[in-house]
């Protein structure tokens, strides 16, 4: 299997990590009652930690879609090469190192890891254009 394909598969399991940990957090918090529940009363402002989780969970799948879309039409392009295999690992293991940042609330290093994520994901973008 491509080296390509592979880390779309890890990264589908980093963004089930990514929904486990942010949802642990939040029914933490609020509470077993509350998960079960419909949710239709609004609920009480999160906490720092269950918070910034959420958040990063909300970031990973704004970049998500992208990676995958790019990591699949290079693979359907045969467009593959070492710079390919290059740009997955490094938005994988950005996105990694990403979220415990997030959930330690690390400013600019967190910011500059999510841009090293992007650059894989345009270096993805650049073998297709």
């Amino acid at each position: 299997m491509a080296v390509e394909l592979q880390f779309l598969a890890w990264a589908m399991v980093l963004g089930i990590v990514h929904l486990f940990v942010a949802s642990f957090a939040v029914t933490r918090e609020r509470g077993t009652r509350w998960n079960a529940s419909a949710r239709d009363a609004p609920a009480k402002p999160l906490g720092p930690l269950a918070g910034r989780l959420q958040r990063a969970q909300s970031n990973f799948f704004e970049t998500f879609p992208i990676f995958a879309a790019a990591a699949l039409a290079v693979v359907v392009a045969g467009r593959l090469d070492s710079s390919t295999a290059l740009a997955v690992q490094l938005y994988f293991w950005a996105r990694v190192i990403y979220l415990p940042l997030y959930a330690l609330g690390v400013p600019y290093v967190r910011s500059l890891v999510w841009l090293v994520s992007m650059v894989g994901v345009g270096m993805l973008l650049a073998a297709l254009l």
